[in-house]
């Protein structure tokens, strides 16, 4: 029966129709137990009651008092009411108005005894309450909404805060004295917490006497069990995890001899620092485990994390395993694949790169290479997780910016081996990434110091109102020889997010001609726009709506009608206005009149042939 309760789907609650459900549903509160961990966000201290002649403008303040008056005013306005209610205890009166609430007046009748909070205003009028939120006193006085520490909760859709708070503590009136609770007894004793009814309990309506600055902090009793109880089913469920991964056993374990050593040296264009060191003989330590291998690898920008991936494929490679190397983009893709290339250039081993990009004949043959296992190491992008990518002995997964790839990726790319060994690279570790190394299956390797001869970078925030001061240092540096890049946040500017962009509000700064390209376009010259409205060709200018020829960029979207408000491409409109600024010698008269009579003659014969008893002799200048 207790656990049927805290199962209880919401829509049998009291109060709670189709269209409440619904909106609960969609904020994730599906049964009763869903709606008791929606904690409150913020709690506000309505509990201590103060005589009316003590309010303050600008304070917000709870009081209880008689209903002395109320009037419903009709406004100007149409369909506009206002709503006004003098409220009095024995220190004084004060007037409480409710803009457009009419239903108030059936509600708020005098002699009625209620309590009152908001904030305290003052006009020309004197003290009063705006739209304040009110309780009628029964006679017990902790309600729901005043007359207590009152919580606060999310708006879920139609679903107000008032009307949750309400929906919560009829729930909390229902749930047994005991119900089951997650945490062992043994272990809730020694921490001194308190059991899961009474955390619940208080942590949505706490005592009058509780520290409201230690609830808006989550620090009190209650709330600091609610949260040790996420944090335990949390690691519970990694622990499980990792319990099955240990489970499972790799059909190729790798081996490390002289002769693995002596290739692996081969390659190394410099001395390891001791960072680098100590990351490669975690990494190959755990490779030579019988478990696959989940480890990151941290290390800042320029600490050499690639190296230490490509010693460990070495590894691999050396024991008949394919290894592949995924990147999140093009660009990051195609650098590692001339790095590794260049340093197994003397090796036996095969490297290949694959994207989105490669050409469909060069995409099959890579793909040929890497399920007969003739393609060694593989360097590629998302392209890697395609479906038609099949590896002959896949061994070694490592994953360059790891979290720029979602979970369902790099599930997908271990997929493809059996039990591969997995290696992910970040510079930036992100919370789900540090989450993952306290609470999951990660295992950490960190390389601390820099390979020698590197600059240490140096961050420096200035304020707007300190722009010049950048500009003097672009200025500076510039005249040095040195190149400076500014980042925008946006390459177009956008009607939904307020941030600058490079083609909306790039421009030469520092003093200096600084032209602004957006990334992964092309730089325009004046060569080749001049190029582009070459190769776009209007077949009948005469008519405006004659179609245009592709230019041969691909994709651009030339083929299109000119007349349809802009359907024309970029080279073509370029070409149309330097065409009309280009001055035009007037043509002479005959050439105009040419022109004229041959599209007089070509309707002329359109008509005639279309009437009967046409003579192809009377027309033989028509043209066909």
């Amino acid at each position: 029966m207790r656990d049927d309760f805290l199962s209880t789907p919401l829509q049998f609650l009291r109060g709670v129709g189709p269209r409440k459900a619904a909106d609960l549903k969609r904020a994730g509160l599906i049964s009763v137990e869903d709606l008791f961990y929606r904690l409150p966000f913020r709690y506000e201290d309505r509990a201590h009651m103060q005589p009316i002649a003590s309010l303050r403008a600008g304070a917000k303040a709870a009081v209880i008092g008689d209903i002395k008056s109320a009037r419903l005013s009709v406004t100007r306005r149409r369909g506009f009411k206002i709503f006004n209610a003098v409220v009095g205890d024995a220190s004084g009166a004060i007037r409480c108005t409710w803009m457009n609430q009419p239903f108030l007046a059936d509600i708020l009748q005098p002699h009625l005894r209620v309590v009152i909070f908001g904030e305290v205003k003052l006009d020309s009028s004197g003290l009063h309450l705006l739209n304040p939120e009110y309780e009628l006193v029964t006679d017990d006085i902790s309600g729901v909404h005043t007359g207590r520490i009152v919580p606060f909760y999310e708006k879920a859709g139609s679903v107000t805060p008032n009307m949750q708070r309400k929906l919560v503590r009829f729930a909390l009136d229902q749930l047994p004295s005991e119900i089951p609770d997650i945490l062992p007894v043994e272990l809730r004793v020694r921490l001194g917490l308190a059991t899961r009814r009474a955390a619940i309990e208080a942590s949505h309506f706490p005592p009058n006497d509780a520290s409201v600055d230690q609830l808006n902090a989550f620090r009190t009793p209650a709330q600091r069990r609610l949260i040790f109880e996420e944090f335990f089913l949390f690691q519970i469920g990694h622990a499980w995890r990792r319990q099955a991964m240990s489970a499972e056993m790799k059909p190729f374990v790798p081996i490390v001899d002289d002769r693995i050593r002596a290739a692996a040296a081969q390659i190394l264009p410099f001395k390891l620092t001791a960072g680098q060191r100590q990351a490669s003989k975690e990494i190959v330590d755990d490779m030579r485990r019988p478990h696959p291998m989940h480890r990151l690898l941290q290390g800042d920008v320029g600490a050499g994390k690639t190296i230490v991936a490509l010693l460990a494929a070495v590894v691999a490679m050396e024991n008949g395993l394919q290894v592949a190397f995924m990147a999140p983009t093009e660009i990051l893709a195609g650098q590692h694949f001339g790095n590794i290339a260049r340093l197994l250039s003397k090796s036996r081993f095969r490297v290949d790169l694959l994207t989105g990009s490669t050409p469909g004949l060069q995409k099959h043959t890579l793909h040929a290479h890497i399920e007969r296992g003739t393609t060694n190491l593989i360097v590629g992008t998302h392209a890697l997780v395609q479906e038609g990518v099949s590896f002959h002995r896949l061994g070694l997964v490592v994953i360059d910016e790891q979290h720029r790839f979602g979970v369902a990726q790099r599930a997908a790319l271990r997929a493809k081996g059996l039990h591969p060994d997995v290696l992910l690279m970040t510079a930036t570790p992100i919370p789900r990434t540090l989450a993952l190394t306290d609470y999951s299956e990660l295992d950490v390797s960190k390389i601390t110091d820099l390979p020698p001869g590197r600059t240490p970078i140096r961050t420096t925030v200035k304020p707007e109102s300190r722009r010049d001061e950048i500009y003097q240092l672009l200025r500076d540096e510039l005249d040095r020889g040195r190149q400076a890049y500014i980042i925008y946040p946006l390459v177009e500017g956008s009607e939904k997010i307020d941030l600058k962009s490079s083609t909306r509000d790039g421009r030469p700064s520092a003093g200096r001609d600084l032209s602004v390209i957006p990334r992964g376009a092309p730089a325009r010259t004046d060569e080749t726009r001049r190029e582009r409205a070459r190769h776009a060709r209007v077949r009948r200018r005469s008519d405006p709506y004659s179609r245009v020829d592709d230019c041969g960029r691909g994709g651009c979207g030339c083929a299109q009608r000119v007349g349809d408000g802009g359907g024309a491409c970029r080279a073509v409109r370029s070409f149309a206005t330097a065409s009309a600024a280009r001055p035009r010698r007037p043509r002479p008269v005959g050439v105009v009149l040419r022109a004229a009579l041959s599209v007089a003659l070509d309707r002329r014969c359109a008509g005639a042939a279309e009437r009967p008893g046409f003579d192809e002799r009377r027309f033989r200048h028509c043209r066909t």
